[in-house]
């Protein structure tokens, strides 16, 4: 008897999207009664890893998404998702279209959170938009940026956009010591960098308020500023909470240890639209971990689709990488809770080491076309269980 038809759509191109969407395909090429769609508002597949490169002015590599895709099995769809109905098992898409499911798979990635003070959402660039960012940098009239957000995101933006236009003045503002997540040699050594590229740190001050031409702090001094970028917190879309699914307060689906929805176990979510934990705790949205709860969903997809019992998922975390220019770098190892190691790597042997992390995602996607990898570093051992 012949087996009835499988749709399995994954919402979001982002890097764990994509991964799973392909490895899905692979996994399930032999059962012709399984189709893979993926959606996405873009055709094109952004680098989040390389956006501070964009804003900084610096032309990257397109990749368009059906090439990525080619081959694969999998149909990309192009278009907004505006609905999720998972009563109906149905997607509705922004120019009305519909796609019905029997799995889905959330991936709608993060997005920076500019409501957190007032003036953000109107007078900050972000690096969602880094194209938009980088043609007003290079404007004339332009002398002094600010980056507020000391996480590694903020670091990352603030050396680079420090290099590659030196004639500008860089002030980095943070509630913390900049890269607080790292060890102490780490954080001296940024320290070191900064004042060799000339950005200037403003720790322990608290932004109130982003103004036209300038930041204000909680103590009421302002930061003169032509440009201000914003990197502190993210917010996932709400299309997960609209619909009724489970979510944490910050609109994250509530995953299983399988990576499923606790209120609808044939919706998946993976990277940062899932509030997944291990032991040790809630795992934080990065590519690192991302992309192995994309591998991890697709496979327990997989098996469900077979008749088998789901695994549950197990990571631990490596490292924390960061490129500090083109020419420099850092790397903090780090236990499987994301708590620094003593170890760790600088210079321009550190800057060949991020480029590898930075450019490994797209040679994995074409691989899993084929094969199926595991970009796991670490799968947390002992302390996941």
């Amino acid at each position: 008897m012949r087996k009835m038809r499988k749709d399995i759509v994954v919402v979001g191109a982002g890097y764990t999207g994509m991964m799973c969407a392909v490895r899905i395909a692979h996994r399930t090429r032999r059962d012709g009664d399984v189709t893979v769609t993926l959606v996405n508002p873009s055709d094109r597949f952004v680098e989040r890893l390389r956006t501070h490169q964009t804003a900084a002015g610096q032309e990257l590599t397109v990749h368009r998404i059906p090439d990525l895709l080619d081959g694969s099995g999998v149909v990309f769809r192009q278009g907004s998702v505006t609905a999720v109905d998972p009563e109906e098992r149905r997607v509705t898409l922004a120019d009305l279209g519909v796609l019905k499911y029997d799995t889905l798979v959330l991936a709608l990635g993060s997005r920076a959170d500019t409501s957190l003070v007032p003036g953000a959402e109107e007078y900050a660039f972000t690096l969602d938009e880094p194209r938009r960012l980088a043609a007003r940098l290079a404007e004339s009239g332009v002398a002094a940026v600010t980056v507020c957000g000391g996480g590694l995101t903020g670091v990352e933006a603030a050396a680079e956009i420090a290099e590659s236009h030196p004639e500008l003045k860089v002030t980095l503002v943070s509630r913390g010591e900049p890269a607080s997540m790292t060890g102490d040699r780490a954080r001296a050594y940024l320290a070191t960098v900064f004042e060799r590229l000339g950005v200037s740190v403003r720790s322990g001050e608290a932004v109130a308020k982003v103004l036209l031409d300038g930041v204000e702090l909680a103590d009421g001094s302002v930061v003169p500023s032509d440009v201000t970028l914003w990197t502190t917190g993210v917010r996932v879309p709400a299309v997960a909470a609209a619909a009724g699914i489970t979510t944490d307060e910050n609109g994250r689906v509530v995953v299983d240890a399988q990576l499923r929805s606790v209120s609808h176990p044939d919706v998946f979510a993976i990277g940062d639209a899932a509030a997944a934990r291990q032991a040790w705790g809630p795992i934080h949205g990065t590519c690192q971990s991302g992309i192995p709860t994309a591998t991890h969903a697709a496979d327990n997809i997989a098996r469900l689709l077979r008749g088998r019992t789901p695994k549950p998922f197990r990571f631990g975390y490596f490292h924390q990488p960061l490129s500090l220019g083109r020419k420099d770098g850092l790397i903090q190892f780090v236990r499987k809770d994301d708590t620094p190691r003593r170890f760790i790597l600088t210079g321009r042997l550190a800057a060949r080491y991020k480029e590898t992390v930075s450019s490994s995602p797209i040679p994995v996607f074409r691989i899993s076309r084929r094969v199926n990898v595991y970009p796991y570093l670490s799968k947390g051992g002992r302390a996941t269980r």
